[in-house]
């Protein structure tokens, strides 16, 4: 009986691991997990093509999409199109930010501008981007320029809405009590409108960073001879299909570092809101 309850003493006064610790150890589980999910679609994706016996034309094996991509790193072709997508990328994904956040902020303060802006706003977003680049390439020539405001405008609308929800989320009492200690403009956006609409513009982010890899590979598809939208689609012209896989795990990769690097960004700027908060 006096081990048992010695047993039950030690357990429940068992010192838990420390914060860091348990986020460490939840960071290998999910890398784990993850690897054991990649394996287990490689390995399903091997036997789907064993049992139907496809060509590598129609669909090719995963060692076949490894040799190609080795081939493809070797000679530089990779990462001179990664290199030219990612660029595009993060200008488009940057000048869309910028643009929807000054733009959201003016119309979620002046209601006048928004109902003057509005109606042309929701117009351009009616609009498929599909169906607009070729304007732009026409306007644009189909040069970086076009592509990087492809993916710009792609990522306008999101963040745009993410800002004026977010800038509209505070609180009268809250902007009272500012005025009530004679905060400037300056101050009250600073110290209250900022922290108030962070966690819905950083949400827009990351739907933006992935929605400006879509908006690069669109651009690259209507004329250009660098990127992995162009790598796909010479792969397609000349039925190389291990070549088009390679550029299509090429865009998922890109995407998922941008998804990655924004969740990132979003947990260490809301860890700031909530110490300066405290």
């Amino acid at each position: 009986m006096g081990w048992t309850q010695t047993a039950r003493f030690e357990k429940a006064h068992k010192p838990k691991p420390a914060p860091a610790v348990r986020r460490r150890d939840d960071r290998w589980a999910r890398l784990a997990l993850a690897g054991i999910s990649l394996l287990v679609f490689l390995g399903l994706w091997e036997l789907v093509i064993r049992l139907g016996n496809y060509p590598a034309f129609i669909l090719p094996s995963p060692s076949q999409v490894l040799t190609r991509a080795m081939t493809l790193i070797q000679d530089g072709t990779l990462w001179r199109h990664t290199r030219a997508t990612l660029m595009e990328v993060l200008v488009g994904l940057a000048l869309g930010l910028i643009v929807a956040s000054v733009l959201g902020y003016v119309l979620a303060k002046s209601r006048l501008a928004e109902r003057l802006l509005s109606p042309y706003i929701v117009a351009s977003q009616a609009i498929p981007v599909v169906a607009l680049a070729p304007l732009l390439v026409i306007w644009f020539g189909p040069g970086m320029t076009t592509k990087i405001l492809v993916a710009a405008l792609i990522v306008f609308f999101p963040v745009l809405i993410n800002v004026m929800v977010g800038v509209r989320s505070v609180e009268p009492d809250l902007r009272d009590l500012m005025r009530s200690l004679e905060a400037t403009r300056w101050q009250t956006f600073i110290k209250l409108e900022v922290p108030a609409a962070l966690p819905v513009l950083l949400g827009g982010v990351k739907i933006g960073a992935t929605l400006s890899v879509i908006g690069a590979v669109v651009g690259e598809f209507l004329g250009t001879s660098e990127g992995l939208g162009y790598l796909i689609n010479e792969g397609r012209g000349l039925y190389d299909t291990p070549k088009m896989f390679v550029g299509l795990f090429g865009l998922v990769t890109l995407a998922l570092i941008l998804y990655s690097t924004a969740s990132w960004l979003e947990r260490r700027a809301l860890r700031w809101r909530e110490a300066g908060s405290a």
